[in-house]
């Protein structure tokens, strides 16, 4: 299981976030101060100003800070929150623009909240940051993924067992646009993605390099049978053969019908079947290993364990890497011959 470790910011991190943190706090207290000012020359009452101001920057300034806190959690915010945070700015725009008694004084009464915007949405992604820094979770990207997911579930059971013809194309559309949003802005799986990835190129670089850098196995010659000669053939269709000298060192030549010889067919006994790589995997009570694909070590070890003995005598090491390499499997070297100590320490625990 993949697993994130917690990590503590330092005391020049906190020094740089905390000088970020300052003048966004300022400047969205500027923006509140403009705001009061604009709405005050307008209306000459400062009551008025102050409750324009409490309804926009002072509300903002609010769902910023649960934003903060929520987020400092570990805690998803609700949608509500967020969009708050710019709905309640906006609506201060325009009521300042409403006020504004010409175009110019209406634009700068409209921009003046937004700083109270910009800082609290600045605030909850510093918040944020710091959190992913922290524990390795981001919470808003899970919550994301999440809800693609969810959609995309319900409209691929749509897709397939909805009675509409047309309902099933549309969802079966809709599902390929959210498969492009699934873990988007998810760096913790990204991490995971990259492990798994460099995994597999591991194994793909050791298995390159081992069959390229691996010693041929040489096979045993085969013998060779010496083929007797066959003797003269005279015209008249009888062979001539010279016996053996006797005793008396005489040779006697003797002519005789040629007898055709009689085929000899050996007696073997039945040869008992080889154990097939599924019987090993049915022992050691793992899948079937297949080439190409990942192995664990028991598979490891079923694998060399039929290899080895595909042959009397049974192969070396070099020998049943070379038929692991040539058969396709995938494993790094150093597991290969962990596992094959395991094998070899098992063999002579058995002896």
């Amino acid at each position: 299981m993949y697993e994130t470790r917690e990590r503590a910011l330092s005391w020049g991190q906190i020094i740089v976030l905390g000088a970020a943190a300052v003048p966004m706090v300022a400047f969205g207290g500027l923006g509140a101060v403009g705001t009061y000012s604009n709405i005050t020359s307008v209306f000459h009452r400062s009551a008025t100003a102050l409750g324009v101001i409490a309804a926009g920057e002072g509300a903002t300034l609010v769902l910023a800070l649960v934003l903060v806190g929520l987020t400092m959690l570990g805690q998803s915010a609700p949608a509500a929150v967020r969009l708050g945070l710019w709905t309640l700015p906006a609506v201060a725009s325009l009521t300042g623009a409403a006020v504004a008694n010409t175009v110019t004084e209406a634009v700068v009464f409209a921009v003046t909240p937004l700083a109270m915007c910009v800082s609290a949405e600045g605030m909850g992604l510093l918040a944020r940051r710091i959190v992913v820094y922290r524990t390795g979770v981001d919470v808003e990207a899970q919550r994301r993924n999440a809800a693609v997911v969810q959609r995309l579930a319900y409209h691929r059971a749509r897709a397939a067992n909805h009675p509409d013809q047309g309902a099933r194309e549309d969802s079966e559309r809709a599902s390929w646009k959210l498969a492009k949003k699934v873990g988007t802005g998810d760096a913790l799986l990204g991490a995971r993605l990259v492990d798994v990835q460099r995994e597999r190129m591991s194994d793909g670089a050791d298995a390159a390099l081992a069959g390229m850098f691996a010693l041929p196995v040489t096979a045993p010659a085969a013998a060779v049978t010496a083929t007797p000669e066959r003797p003269a053939v005279e015209a008249s269709g009888k062979e001539s053969v010279t016996p053996p000298v006797t005793a008396e060192d005489t040779q006697v030549t003797a002519e005789f019908e040629t007898v055709p010889p009689q085929a000899v067919t050996p007696v073997t006994p039945p040869a008992k079947p080889p154990v097939t790589l599924d019987e090993i995997a049915g022992v050691a009570g793992v899948p079937t290993p297949q080439p190409g694909e990942p192995l664990d070590d028991v598979q490891l070890v079923v694998v060399l364990r039929h290899l080895r003995y595909t042959d009397d005598p049974p192969l070396s090491y070099r020998q049943a890497v070379a038929a692991f390499r040539e058969a396709g499997f995938v494993g790094g070297e150093q597991r290969v011959r962990k596992a094959w100590g395991s094998l070899m320490s098992h063999e002579e625990s058995e002896a």
